[in-house]
């Protein structure tokens, strides 16, 4: 690709020296130099721009009927214009540049490296950007070895960009805290709802609707044999147990973050078994709603159940392939996602 403004060239340049001066394929140089200006730094441009008026002078001696003085001139005005444009496009790519590094290190305050492991529990971790330019998001998760047991939390911020972030920042900080601190999951829960509720206020949403969060929270005791979820309208977790799947759904589903001075606080808390070697994959709904081309949704209840018994790495490893090939490459929402496995004795 970088070397397709040459290869026009060439291409340009050889028709015309050996067809008939009638059919004039030198009046197509200037698309060469208006070409480079696509992909090429302000100097090679000009330098292409060059090369092809010298041609189409060499091109005069040979064919002196050409209207060489004409082609010249849009030559000549075509490599003007091809220089500005690829001037603008380099301060451009460089804005975006800068923009992207302050979108990396914004998420990185969401998405903080994740440990692999905390005591008997194993843990995996996936992030994907719906797109190259939209690398930042409102999805987030965190893991934290406290008193309780491991506490994990998964989420997903309505709306895009730094206010999605920052908001979502809100959330994990104030889950960093509160999962050292609160004995009880529904103490943390109302914790993260009024984080995410100050938020709002001091940061208050464009437009009518109102900014909130979905919330997983899941607690794993260091002694093992049961987890406690906490679902504030989030996608159900998956557990396969021995290729056995089941979901996770809440007996009652708790309020949104941010939604509960509308809705109320009532929260509730869910208790299942977890043996050693169950796999446990907690998912934002951009994962359940990857759509194929015939628009289809990828079957991730179906997928899941066809997995064995595996480490957590290599179930994102294959969620993250078959994801992307069965969306062909194009995702329309941010996808998070944790695997948890409770190591064997």
């Amino acid at each position: 690709m970088r070397l397709s403004p040459v290869i026009l060239t060439v291409v340009i340049a050889s028709l015309a020296y050996s067809t008939p001066p009638e059919l004039a394929f030198s009046r197509l140089l200037p698309a060469a130099p208006a070409l480079a200006a696509a992909m090429w730094p302000v100097l090679p441009t000009v330098l292409l721009g060059t090369v092809c008026l010298f041609l189409m002078i060499g091109l005069s001696l040979v064919f002196p009927d050409l209207g060489t003085w004409w082609t010249a001139a849009g030559i000549i005005a075509v490599t003007v214009a091809a220089a500005y444009g690829s001037h603008v496009r380099l301060q451009r790519e460089r804005t975006l540049f800068q923009v992207r590094l302050v979108a990396d290190a914004a998420q990185q305050v969401v998405l903080s490296p994740m440990p692999r492991r905390l005591g008997n529990v194993e843990i995996e971790s996936l992030y994907l950007a719906a797109a190259a330019e939209a690398r930042i998001g409102g999805d987030f998760y965190e893991v934290v070895d406290t008193p309780y047991g491991v506490r994990l939390l998964i989420g997903d911020v309505r709306g895009k960009g730094l206010p999605a972030v920052g908001a979502a920042a809100a959330i994990v900080n104030a889950f960093r805290e509160a999962a050292y601190g609160e004995p009880d999951l529904i103490d943390v829960a109302r914790r993260l709802d009024a984080s995410s509720t100050r938020y709002n206020a001091a940061f208050p949403p464009e437009g009518p609707m109102e900014r909130f969060a979905t919330a997983l929270l899941v607690e794993i005791p260091h002694e093992g044999g049961r987890i406690d979820i906490l679902n504030c309208g989030h996608p159900p977790p998956l557990l396969l147990h021995r290729r056995n799947l089941r979901v996770l759904d809440p007996g009652t589903p708790s309020p949104l973050l941010s939604l509960a001075e509308l809705i109320g606080d009532r929260y509730y808390l869910d208790t299942f078994d977890f043996a050693p070697g169950d796999l446990l994959l907690l998912y934002t709904d951009g994962i359940a709603e990857a759509r194929a081309r015939d628009g289809e949704f990828f079957p991730l209840t179906a997928w899941m159940r066809r997995q064995p018994a595996t480490l957590p790495r290599e179930l994102l490893t294959a969620l993250h392939r078959d994801l992307l090939h069965y969306s062909r490459g194009r995702l329309d929402d941010d996808i998070a996602a944790l695997a948890v496995r409770l190591r064997e004795s």
